[in-house]
């Protein structure tokens, strides 16, 4: 639970500070497109699979925190410095770079409470590498 809420904090901070898209609408399409995104897809890996789950299975205050103002910001970070007009080497880097950050950091979440708030069911950290590229 300490680092859920850290990490809210200093991802929105950070998302806030720092990023480079110039047109307030867009933060919000973002924002607004990553949380449909993620909730469909987490209820059905979630919920209906019971892949993973935040803190505890079933629908709880502290899981939707989880969806709704940890992971836009993350994405708002994302697509702030994604290299766009650069070439694909650079480009690839950039994703495979942000796919093992991903990756620590779920690796960090599963830590027992009070540090951590994600659980793995028959879902692997390993999946990571093929979903993350398409949910962030």
């Amino acid at each position: 639970m300490i680092l859920l809420f850290l990490s809210i904090i200093i991802f929105n901070l950070v998302a806030l500070k720092f990023h480079k898209i110039p047109v307030k609408s867009r933060i919000v399409s973002i924002w607004t497109f990553t949380i449909a995104f993620q909730v469909l897809f987490d209820l059905i890996i979630e919920f209906k699979f019971q892949g993973y789950w935040y803190f505890d299975k079933g629908i709880e205050v502290l899981g939707f925190l989880a969806h709704t103002v940890l992971i836009p910001p993350v994405n708002v970070l994302l697509l702030s410095f994604y290299p766009y007009n650069k070439n694909l080497f650079k480009q690839a880097f950039y994703i495979i770079g942000c796919t093992v950050g991903m990756i620590i950091y779920e690796s960090i979440s599963i830590l027992p409470e009070p540090w951590g708030f994600f659980h793995l069911g028959w879902w692997n950290v390993w999946y990571d590498l093929l979903v993350n590229k398409f949910l962030s």
